[in-house]
């Protein structure tokens, strides 16, 4: 009898034990069509409240909701079949107390079957990701430039320029670390911050505007591909397929127009007899 071996998805634990080793590679996903095209292709993917500006035209990612994370998170999953897939924890539904984040992180990871969870802070987080984390919740960290906290900051813009800041993001990347995240995310900040932040936390770091440095790299899907009209610095276009979309959608109303489409080939003759 033959044993047919099965593809594992990976873990959580798989992405902590990349730490040093060769890179790790993510991108964001909302969608299970795109999800199935960048599965082969990454360690874990996304599904980053980002998606609240992407796909819905918000100003922030503030608005999104704990039920837009779950549609999102499910159909990304549905798409997915190798890579971890880790879904936000939007704003608002777990700063309030450690219980409040495993009520919401629980909910999240029973109703999409993700992996693992991210939530956005540093040392003040710290007591919510050891809580999670002792009580069987993968928790992604995120430290530096957070959206969720745009009303604070006032704009989105790069931290830990100077040594006072830089100071304060490393030791939110330090307590997270400390308290059980399995990876961190370092969002605009210096270079050599992020570089000295992956040489002194455990868990591997993704940059996101941060260094090469860093043991991974994580970029919004649709920014990449020239889907955005505006990105930030860090992000660079690696196809810019905005246009050749324009060009299929003018091509086909022109054809619409001129009744060009449908051809024969695209019709349904009646059955003879």
């Amino acid at each position: 009898m033959s044993v047919q071996s099965i593809a594992r998805r990976l873990t959580a634990p798989d992405i902590r034990a990349r730490k040093g080793g060769e890179p790790i590679v993510s991108l964001t996903a909302y969608h299970a069509h795109t999800a199935r095209l960048i599965d082969p292709h990454v360690d874990f993917m996304l599904v980053g409240d980002s998606l609240g500006m992407v796909m819905h035209g918000m100003e922030t990612t503030v608005p999104v909701t704990v039920e837009m994370m779950i549609l999102q998170g499910q159909a990304v999953m549905r798409g997915s079949s190798r890579a971890l897939v880790v879904v936000d924890l939007p704003f608002g539904s777990y700063e309030g107390s450690p219980q409040q984040a495993f009520a919401t992180a629980s909910r999240v990871l029973k109703e999409t079957g993700a992996g693992a969870v991210k939530l956005e802070g540093g040392r003040r987080m710290a007591e919510t990701v050891r809580f999670l984390a002792d009580r069987g919740v993968p928790v992604m960290g995120h430290v530096g430039l957070t959206p969720q906290a745009i009303n604070t900051l006032g704009s989105f813009k790069a931290l830990g320029r100077d040594e006072a800041s830089a100071a304060l993001i490393l030791d939110d990347a330090r307590a997270i670390a400390e308290a059980g995240a399995f990876s961190i995310v370092l969002e605009a900040i210096s270079e050599p911050l992020a570089r000295q932040i992956t040489q002194e936390v455990a868990p591997p770091t993704i940059g996101i505007g941060g260094s090469s440095a860093c043991d991974g790299q994580i970029l919004v899907l649709e920014d990449m591909l020239g889907l955005s009209d505006r990105v930030p610095r860090f992000v660079k276009k690696f196809a810019d397929i905005g246009p050749a979309i324009g060009a299929a959608v003018e091509s086909y109303a022109s054809e619409v127009r001129a009744r060009a489409f449908p051809g024969p080939e695209h019709v349904y003759a009646p059955k003879k007899g």
